[in-house]
């Protein structure tokens, strides 16, 4: 959302609604989790194994996070956390969109503030 989207042609009041609207939908930050969840099949390498015949183990879910150029951390997610970290990573998701919104619309205000002390 961008000012070229709309947000030029909002009030001041408007423009203070809808940040304050955003905030409130903001999800508790104590509840948000940067990652991906990856679903893999392994096998264990046991050549007597249902693996090794092709029937692989799994699903295995793995939480991956990258740390920064080339670097991941992360580890196996049991099913009963499942539900729990699929949220947080959702929520992360959502914090983050908002958070964006919020920051274009101070955009916006700041910008009428320059134009409003230019002219007056």
């Amino acid at each position: 959302m961008k000012a070229s989207s709309g947000l030029s042609r909002l009030s001041k009041l408007a423009l203070r609604q809808r940040k304050q609207g955003l905030a409130r939908l903001l999800p508790p930050v104590t509840e948000v989790l940067r990652g991906s969840l990856v679903e893999r099949y392994v096998t264990c390498g046991n050549p007597f194994c249902k693996c090794a015949r092709g029937e692989r183990h799994g699903p295995i879910w793995c939480l991956t996070v990258t740390l920064g150029r080339g670097r991941t951390t992360g580890g196996i997610i049991s099913v009963e956390h499942l539900a729990r970290v699929r949220t947080w990573i959702e929520n992360y998701h959502k914090l983050k969109d908002h958070l964006e919104k919020i920051s274009e619309i101070n955009r916006e205000l700041l910008r009428r503030d320059r134009r409003q002390q230019r002219k007056g």
